[in-house]
């Protein structure tokens, strides 16, 4: 990875899996950069995630560019202030494009406020709407608002396929993902000193319903927390979450590529 801010490359992983969620675009890495770093350590297959428009229509165009890249078009919860019927539908028609496999990043974000509640609740309604109707996963951004969004999936009923970004809840969270058929896709928090919870979490989730994410450029993980993130990071992550599960490496990686065709399709 050029730059110096950029760490070096971790060892490569004994089995190929794919970054869940980054946004490419953020990164001060050209794209083909990033993907030759991402490949060279495992890392083949990756997910764009847009949060507006004008990202989300990014995100399409760099899918096309790129075999290797899949993309995901939504309204960020924090972007969705006055939210209409026709921002709604201009996202309805990028997400039936064939390379655009999800819609999100979605849902509820109770941390911030940029947002009125009331706004990010019609949002998300419309965007589980979208994902049904064209059958594609929908990836949810769940901040401080657990229990409205497992309410507002139940109310609305869930697409066959949803993924809770960034999983930030404990390990009862986990459970009830668990229990409703919720991918719990893990970041590189899950590596900081503090996120017991959140390897409490990782532990009781099925082997099966997890992913594993960067959120490049944010959500380092350790040893490189607080520095630029990038998918070529995501083996420092997967070791982690390897010895939290008690598996092997390559039997856990397998499961994330298994579990990331059945969620995204195959490439």
């Amino acid at each position: 990875m050029a730059g110096k801010a950029f760490p070096p490359l971790p060892e490569r992983l004994p089995v190929d899996v794919f970054d869940s969620h980054c946004h490419l675009d953020l990164v001060e890495v050209p794209v083909s950069e990033q993907l030759a770093s991402a490949k060279a350590v495992g890392i083949t297959r990756v997910v764009t995630i847009g949060v507006d428009l004008p990202t989300s229509r990014l995100g399409t165009e760099l899918a096309e560019e790129f075999d290797a890249v899949y993309a995901a078009v939504a309204m960020h919860p924090n972007d969705t202030t006055g939210i209409t019927d026709a921002v709604l539908d201009d996202i309805a028609d990028l997400a039936a494009l064939p390379k655009v496999r999800a819609v999100g990043e979605t849902g509820l974000d109770y941390y911030r406020d940029w947002a009125p509640k009331a706004d990010q609740h019609r949002s998300f309604r419309g965007h589980i709407d979208i994902a049904k109707r064209t059958g594609k996963a929908l990836v949810i951004h769940d901040r401080e608002a657990h229990d409205d969004v497992l309410r507002v999936l139940a109310e609305e009923g869930a697409p066959d396929r949803v993924v809770f970004h960034c999983f930030s809840g404990d390990a009862g969270m986990a459970r009830v993902c668990a229990d409703r058929g919720y991918v719990m896709s893990f970041a590189g928090n899950v590596t900081f000193k503090n996120a017991q919870p959140l390897r409490d979490a990782l532990e009781v989730a099925p082997l099966d319903q997890i992913l594993v994410e960067t959120d490049a450029p944010f959500l380092a993980p350790v040893p490189n927390r607080g520095k630029p993130n990038a998918s070529y990071l995501i083996p420092h992550t997967l070791r982690l979450m390897a010895e939290v599960k008690q598996v092997d490496l390559a039997d856990l990686c397998t499961a994330i590529a298994a579990t990331g065709e059945r969620t995204f399709g195959p490439w």
